[in-house]
């Protein structure tokens, strides 16, 4: 089985690992609950300190990235496997269950979603959790197919899909492979750039930011920034849109049909409004079987 590796020297797939790899230096104790309680609320669990919702359910975390929800999953009771294609996110992961986790049961490797023999080794889970990873393999519906087929009966996907938004999905398309093609300069340029598009509608905190900063009238820094939703960090999130390639982009009602017409039904839905960003769906299997608690 093939990783990421020879794909990323050849300038086709964004260095997945290396952002997570950075990423993983600034998790803590705050960014692990953050992430703990964003999954809790998604699958509609108890959660911790009133109960633990995922106690004795098997949870698969298909492409796990940096590991952060692998580890809120085994914060929560579950039995985790986790797998990503980049060695670097599986080294990421590993890196966080050293740090937070050393005696759980939690098991990381290396893996691919396009990988039949692979998936078809892996068994079936109550959960099976794929966050903003689909849409980067190149083989989206492939991709969500072979995810889907692991989840056990009663079972939960929990996936998030970019959402598709015609014209300038494709212009982010061609920015995200001019990234992937490009030296540490135009790389630069092109985070930066990108940063001042995504703050277009914000014209008054940045104009207020650059004067403060061009008269030397300066906040002070906090420690640590606070995490986004789901435990993440602003800059990391950043760099990983610019350069996320491959990028695919689907409509909600194309991942629901998609779905229900393998036997699922919607559970959990947030979209991002028709702009930028992903769509969240948490959907059940049909069929008897352990689900996670409600």
């Amino acid at each position: 089985m093939l990783d990421s590796t020879t794909e990323v020297r050849a300038g086709d797939r964004f260095a997945f690992g290396a952002n997570w790899m950075s990423f993983v230096e600034v998790v803590d104790d705050v960014r692990i609950d953050t992430a703990t309680a964003s999954l809790t609320t998604a699958l509609g669990l108890t959660g911790p300190p009133e109960g633990k919702g995922l106690d004795g359910r098997t949870f698969l975390d298909a492409g796990c990235g940096s590991g952060l929800f692998s580890l809120a999953a085994t914060r929560l009771g579950a039995r985790v496997h986790a797998f990503d294609f980049d060695p670097a996110s599986v080294a990421a992961a590993t890196e966080l269950r050293r740090r937070f986790a050393p005696h759980s049961d939690w098991r990381i490797e290396t893996g691919s979603v396009l990988d039949p023999d692979y998936l078809a080794g892996l068994g079936r889970f109550d959960v099976v959790y794929s966050w903003g990873v689909l849409h980067h393999t190149g083989r989206l519906w492939t991709a969500l197919a072979g995810v889907a087929d692991l989840v056990a009966p009663g079972g939960r996907l929990y996936i998030s899909v970019y959402n598709d938004q015609g014209f300038a999905s494709r212009a982010w398309r061609r920015v995200k492979r001019r990234y992937n093609r490009s030296g540490p300069a135009l790389r630069a340029a092109l985070v930066g750039l990108s940063a001042a598009y995504l703050a277009r509608h914000r014209p008054l905190q940045t104009l207020i930011r650059a004067v403060r900063l061009g008269t030397g009238h300066r906040r002070p820094a906090p420690a640590r920034p606070a995490p986004r939703t789901r435990g993440m960090s602003r800059r990391h999130d950043l760099v990983d849109w610019v350069g996320g390639y491959p990028f695919e982009v689907a409509k909600p009602e194309e991942v629901f049909r998609f779905l229900t017409g393998r036997g699922f039904e919607l559970r959990h839905l947030t979209t991002c409004g028709g702009g930028l960003g992903c769509n969240e769906y948490v959907f059940e299997r049909a069929g008897t079987g352990p689900a996670p608690a409600q």
